[in-house]
């Protein structure tokens, strides 16, 4: 916690002090900057209630290693036993259902995890503000690129590193 505090004071501290070259300046780099604070932070967070609600309802697959994956990406030596009964008594549209049951196709369930992911609160309101904020900076003359572009940029580095030490805790 105290790193997370320690970070954003010194980040703080170095957007004050662009407050010495004029107002306009110091509004283009606060807005910038909380702008990409808070999408940083607010993914994330968003990123960490999906995984962790994931696990509690068991709905995550397991997946298989990198290397797994490499050597064999089509799973032909997954360790299931080769059927080696003669043709005849082999019956084909059984083995056809079960390799169509395999194959994962787009259901409801499956869009419905996938937005619940990227429509989380904790993402649309950072990106709000974001836009909501340029935009006031653009109607009100106090747009000034040169210092609004590396403030999304401190931004985006201090979020960063607060949002991984509290995903951490």
């Amino acid at each position: 916690m105290k790193k997370i505090i320690s970070t954003l004071l010194i980040a703080e501290l170095l957007v004050l002090a662009v407050c010495f070259f004029s107002s306009a300046a110091f509004a283009s780099t606060q807005v910038a900057f909380l702008s990409s604070l808070l999408v940083i932070i607010g993914s994330s967070l968003a990123y960490k209630k999906m995984v962790v609600s994931n696990i509690e309802s068991d709905s995550f697959e397991d997946k298989r290693d990198l290397l797994d994956d490499i050597e064999d990406p089509h799973e032909l030596y997954d360790g299931e036993e080769i059927n080696y009964q003669p043709v005849e008594e082999l019956n084909l549209k059984e083995i056809v259902k079960e390799e169509k049951a395999k194959i994962k196709t787009f259901s409801f369930k499956s869009i419905k995890h996938g937005a619940r992911g990227s429509v989380s609160l904790f993402r649309i309101l950072p990106y709000i503000f974001l836009i909501l904020g340029f935009i006031a900076l653009k109607n009100n003359e106090l747009l000034e690129l040169r210092f609004y572009l590396p403030a999304l940029l401190l931004g985006i580095v201090v979020g960063s590193i607060v949002s991984k030490e509290a995903i951490k805790n």
